[in-house]
C-alpha cells in the first residue's frame, strides 16, 4: 500500500487488511499452501479464515482454522514444529494464498519434514522421506 495515496497496490479503496481482498469459500476459508522459505520445498496445505489470516500477519505465527475441531491453531502449538511467516503471497484469483515460513522440526504430524513424503509408483505410495520424529514424540501417547 502507498503511503501517499492510502490505496492498495491495485488500486481501490484504503484496506484495513489483505485479508478484505481474498475470495473465500462457501465456508468462510481459503487454502494456504505452506513453502519452506528457505529450500522451496512444500511442507504442507492447510485452511485459513479471515481471522487466522489477519492473526498470522499480526504474530509472525502461521494459524490455521481446523476444519475439523472448528477452532484456531496455531502450526507447532502442541508439536512444538513452528512455522514463522516469511512472506505471504496471494494467487492471480485472491482465492489461495502461498505461505513461506521457516520451519522448525517436522511439518507433517506424521513426523516427516514435510507432509507430501510419499510418491505414487505404479498405483502404489512409496514412502521417500525420512521420519524426523515419531507422532509419540511430537504429541506424547493418545
Amino acid at each position: 500500500m502507498s503511503e501517499q495515496s492510502g490505496k492498495a497496490q491495485e488500486g481501490g479503496p484504503a484496506m484495513r487488511s489483505i485479508a478484505d481482498v481474498l475470495k473465500y469459500d462457501s465456508h468462510g476459508l481459503v487454502p494456504a499452501v505452506i513453502q519452506d522459505a528457505d529450500n522451496n520445498q512444500v511442507l504442507m496445505v492447510g485452511y485459513m479464515n479471515r481471522e487466522s489470516v489477519e492473526r498470522t500477519l499480526a504474530s509472525g505465527r502461521v494459524t490455521f482454522w481446523s476444519r475439523s475441531r472448528q477452532e484456531f491453531w496455531i502450526k507447532g502449538e502442541r508439536s512444538g514444529n513452528t512455522q514463522e511467516l516469511v512472506e505471504m503471497r496471494v494467487d492471480c484469483d485472491k482465492d489461495c494464498l502461498l505461505i513461506l515460513a521457516r520451519q522448525v522440526g517436522p511439518a507433517c504430524h506424521e513426523g516427516y519434514r514435510s507432509c507430501f513424503f510419499r510418491r505414487v509408483e505404479g498405483g502404489d505410495l512409496k514412502v521417500i522421506s525420512e521420519r524426523l520424529k515419531t507422532p509419540e514424540e511430537m504429541y506424547g501417547a493418545r
